[in-house]
């Protein structure tokens, strides 16, 4: 099966006020530890989209078997690192896992359980649960790119989860609940 794990990390974290990508933890930063999480999963690839401070960011990702990505529209929201990263998938990519570097309990076993879901359950798309929703990590199915690529502005793929919850298969991961988005979150990582 081949997956493609995307990191989207081009984002400049405006209401955190300093960038999350370069969180460190345990002495590694959250960019790095999302994309060695990925590298450690059964996906066939990883690509990381970069924007704000991409030079710094590549520092940060020095000696990993990844494919960068940039994207020079960062600022004009999510969607356009969801195209960027969608309009250089391989041509042999059968489904596209979408991550971001500020879930910082994500583990490569709920990689794994993602990818193992989308491959044995025949479903368009696989999304983890969490907090009474449902988000990223989450993967989709090469038929539903075209719905990611009309994607516009600061939406995230959410929505077309949403427009295919019959075919939506989740896969419970309780610690997604945490992302670091203010200084309280922070607070609880650290």
């Amino acid at each position: 099966m081949n997956v493609s794990a995307i990191i989207l990390a081009a984002g400049n974290s405006s209401r955190l006020g300093t960038p999350k990508q370069l969180i460190l933890r345990n002495g590694q930063s959250l960019l790095r530890r999302a994309a060695e999480t990925a590298c450690a999963s059964r996906a066939s690839e990883v690509a990381i989209v970069l924007g704000f401070d991409a030079s710094r960011m590549r520092e940060e990702l020095h000696g990993l078997p990844i494919r960068i990505v940039e994207n020079p529209r960062w600022q004009s929201g999510v969607s356009t690192s969801i195209i960027a990263a969608l309009e250089a998938l391989p041509a042999n990519c059968q489904g596209a896992m979408f991550m971001v570097c500020d879930q910082p309990g994500l583990n490569t076993a709920h990689l794994d359980s993602l990818i193992s879901a989308f491959s044995h359950t025949g479903r368009s798309a696989v999304a983890s649960g969490y907090a009474n929703t449902i988000g990223v990590p989450a993967l989709f199915d090469r038929t539903l790119l075209p719905e990611l690529l009309q994607l516009t502005g600061d939406r995230g793929a959410k929505e077309v989860l949403m427009r295919h919850a019959g075919e939506l298969f989740i896969v419970s991961w309780p610690g997604g609940a945490l992302d670091i988005d203010s200084e309280a979150d922070l607070s609880l990582l650290l």
